[in-house]
């Protein structure tokens, strides 16, 4: 079996996988599903905020999830909960810098994400080696961020949301929550082609939570071929979220079954690369999944 992260063709059972990423080189996951480990170095994100947010917790919270099989470790520095207060650059680069280099030295085969929207941070990171950047504003809160895309070229995560993390939950609207979601994929995709960032580089993002009500995120959930008829490959981001909790009443630390059985779910529908907090689970449940799936 190939080790998590490793770059080579594939796209397992059908499902589009493969995701072009820094350099040109082709990321695939070591199964017929991918696995991007959640590493936040926040003091204030909704689950585990606080937890690793000094450089050696979170590097060796990065080195777990690596060993737990995360095809991808996305490590963001400034949370994006809702009502969350934003980070300039440089702090952001403060907390990010010595994790990062870290990983480049103990894991230097590691596939590395940064999640952020700052123009001079995706700069600093990329020139570092990092190859995705996992972007919830499709580079819309800083527009020099699209210049860094063009420039590097790195995997980017393009992801719907309504509003900045601070004000996005005040009050969600829309008059059809599927029909503008795809329209902003197929708009921004163009938009983003257009100025020469390649279309192998982007993968889609529903942004289930980022202004949008219970209703809403449910009503995505339920259409996955939505976005899955783009042509590009989904990363599903649901791990612990806020949604179980008003659907099911669990407070965070109670969703992880939940998350499982959602997971498997969107994975049966076609959803290939999942962005979550306990990889060693979620590996379990798809290798179950694919198991089953193969006979």
């Amino acid at each position: 079996m190939m080790s998590p992260g490793s770059i080579a063709p594939h796209s397992g059972n059908g499902r589009p996988g493969a995701w072009v990423i820094a350099g040109g080189r082709t990321l695939c996951a070591s199964a017929p599903f991918g696995v991007m480990g959640i590493v936040n170095l926040t003091p204030d994100s909704f689950y585990d905020g606080g937890c690793h947010a000094d450089a050696v917790s979170g590097l060796a919270h990065a080195l777990k999830l690596r060993d737990d099989g995360a095809d991808v470790l996305d490590i963001g520095a400034e949370s994006s909960r809702p009502g969350a207060a934003p980070l300039t650059p440089d702090e952001e680069l403060r907390r990010l810098l010595p994790v990062l280099a870290g990983l480049k030295r103990e894991a230097p085969g590691a596939c590395l994400s940064v999640d952020t929207y700052h123009a001079a941070t995706a700069a600093a990171v990329l020139a570092q080696g990092v190859e995705i950047i996992n972007d919830i504003s499709a580079c819309r809160f800083d527009p020099e961020l699209l210049d860094v895309l063009v420039e590097y070229k790195p995997g980017y995560v393009l992801m719907h949301s309504q509003g900045r993390p601070e004000v996005m939950q005040q009050a969600p609207c829309y008059a059809d929550v599927r029909r503008e979601v795809r329209g902003f994929f197929e708009r921004e995709m163009a938009r983003l082609v257009q100025a020469g960032l390649p279309e192998d580089r982007i993968v889609l993002d529903p942004g289930i939570g980022f202004g949008k009500t219970l209703e809403h995120n449910l009503t995505l959930l339920a259409h996955p071929e939505d976005w899955l008829e783009l042509g590009r490959p989904v990363l599903m981001g649901l791990s612990m979220k806020s949604l179980f909790g008003g659907l099911l009443g669990l407070a965070a630390a109670e969703r992880g079954t939940v998350t499982q059985v959602a997971t498997a779910r969107l994975w049966e529908r076609g959803i290939f690369w999942h962005r979550v907090h306990d990889v060693a689970a979620t590996r379990r449940t798809l290798r179950l999944l694919a198991a089953l799936d193969a006979r």
